[in-house]
């Protein structure tokens, strides 16, 4: 059950792909893709039928949505320079977090779990202030990402 609700948010960023941004069925489907996303964890420990494949599938659809959504959003949305310059900064440091974890997909922290809601909900607040807050709380989770993967190498 929690492998097909993920599976489902593969099958909704492509759908994504076919809408306008921001126009009702955009919404709905993006909505839609977030709360599989929220859920499919929690399913899968209910059921205990959390396993290494739901974790790597988990990780193939947050890809999958984050490539699906930028590419519908991040044309549309209008962010000041400096939100580009602090994201890009973000990408790089969780990239090498990535690299130095020795590919190891990052943890489900608390800190990410804010990071991944406050850049979800970005577009749909879509203010300088929203950009501000995701940008921080981004930062704090990828630093505290840094962190663990030191400790562990």
């Amino acid at each position: 059950m929690a492998n097909a609700i993920t599976g489902s948010r593969i099958l909704l960023s492509l759908i994504l792909l076919f809408f306008r941004p921001f126009s009702p069925a955009f919404t709905v489907v993006y909505l839609l893709a977030g709360f599989t996303d929220m859920v499919d964890g929690t399913v899968a420990r209910i059921t205990k039928t959390a396993s290494e494949f739901g974790s790597k599938l988990d990780t193939v659809a947050d890809l999958c949505f984050l490539i699906a959504a930028a590419c519908k959003l991040l044309p549309a949305i209008r962010l000041p320079v400096w939100a580009w310059i602090w994201g890009a900064a973000i990408a790089a440091l969780k990239a090498g977090n990535f690299i130095l974890g020795k590919g190891v997909p990052s943890a489900h922290t608390l800190a990410n779990k804010a990071a991944g809601l406050s850049l979800f909900s970005l577009p749909l607040i879509h203010s300088d202030c929203a950009a501000f807050l995701a940008c921080a709380i981004a930062t704090f989770a990828a630093l505290q990402e840094r962190r663990s993967v030191r400790k562990r190498g």
